[in-house]
């Protein structure tokens, strides 16, 4: 693996997870409501959920979204319906999550990765873009699963440190409800990603 190759992956791992869309609308959210420590959790589920993609599709799942077309229509639907029901769960939160539940737990973030039809596009072109052929596929394969969890992990570290920062600023209960309904809406506008 030459630097010719692992720039271009790196530049494709950065874009696709740094920049803003559903996962880091939550993973803001979620730093603002509940700090950084205690997101970590929700964090490590969207990057595990995309790393499970990214090896369902090596293992050749990805090859049933040109089979049966009806499969990713109705992950459009189910994704836009699940992503709508964050982004309600985000708008109506109440402010700094102080108890023992969090405001989006672990397995909820991956499977946000599932249902998300954009996120197996992402899946898909990493593979088909960046793994090599015959005896180098498995290994370049294994290279890109890495670059995209480390990418992902501080990525995502990022955006619930930009969250956790906005929870110093926000000091009244009406700041947190326009805080949090900010969100809601920001992430239910990431369903025209899913359609467009």
């Amino acid at each position: 693996m030459d630097l010719n190759w692992l720039l271009p992956l790196a530049g494709f791992a950065l874009i696709t997870c740094g920049t803003p869309g559903p996962n880091n609308m939550l993973l803001t959210s979620a730093g603002a409501a509940q700090g950084f420590g205690r997101s970590l959790p929700l964090l490590v589920g969207v990057v595990g959920g995309i790393n499970l993609m990214i090896l369902a599709t090596a293992l050749g799942l990805g090859v049933l979204f040109d089979r049966v077309p009806l499969l990713h229509d109705g992950l459009k639907v189910a994704g836009s319906l699940y992503l709508l029901w964050l982004a309600w769960k985000v708008a109506n939160a109440s402010g700094p999550a102080e108890g023992s539940r969090p405001l989006i737990p672990a397995h909820q973030g991956a499977l946000l990765q599932l249902l998300n039809p954009k996120a197996w596009m992402m899946a898909l072109s990493a593979i088909s873009g960046f793994t090599l052929a015959g005896e180098a596929y498995w290994p370049s394969a294994f290279w890109v699963l890495g670059i995209f969890f480390l990418t992902g992990l501080y990525t995502g570290a990022f955006w619930v440190l930009f969250g956790a920062q906005v929870r110093r600023l926000i000091h009244t209960a009406r700041g947190w409800r326009r805080f949090n309904l900010g969100m809601g809406l920001a992430t239910a506008a990431c369903v025209l990603m899913i359609w467009i």
